[in-house]
C-alpha cells in the first residue's frame, strides 16, 4: 500500500513564490497563537476553578435530589402505616405511638430533673 498521492495545490513548494510561502506561514502562525490563547485560557487557574465548582455543585445538587426521593419515599411508606387508603387517620396505630412518644418525653423530663 503506497501512500497517497497530494493535488498540485497552494501548498506545492515548487510552484509556489516566496510570497505565498510567507501568507501560509503567517496564517500557521495566526492559526497557532489562537490555539496557545485556547490552550491557556483552557489552563488557567481561573477557569480551572470555575469548571471544578461547577462539577461539584452538580454533584451537590444530584445527591441532594436523591435525597429528597428517599426521604420522600420514607414518609410516604410511614405515613400509610398511620392512615388508610382513603386518607383517614388508623386510631389504632396513632394511639400507641403517641403513648410511646410521651412516655419517652416524660423519662427525659424526669432524667434532667434528677441530673439538677
Amino acid at each position: 500500500m503506497g501512500w497517497p498521492q497530494v493535488a498540485a495545490s497552494s501548498r506545492d513548494t515548487s510552484a509556489r513564490t516566496a510570497a505565498q510561502i510567507e501568507a501560509d506561514i503567517a496564517g500557521t502562525r495566526e492559526r497557532l497563537a489562537g490555539t496557545l490563547d485556547e490552550l491557556a485560557m483552557r489552563v488557567h487557574p481561573a477557569t480551572v476553578a470555575a469548571q471544578t465548582k461547577a462539577r461539584l455543585l452538580a454533584s451537590v445538587e444530584q445527591k441532594a435530589g436523591q435525597a429528597y426521593v428517599a426521604a420522600s419515599g420514607a414518609v410516604e411508606q410511614v405515613k400509610s402505616r398511620f392512615v388508610d387508603e382513603k386518607g383517614r387517620p388508623r386510631p389504632e396505630r396513632i394511639v400507641p405511638v403517641a403513648l410511646v412518644g410521651v412516655g419517652v418525653v416524660l423519662l427525659v423530663a424526669s432524667a434532667r430533673r434528677r441530673r439538677r
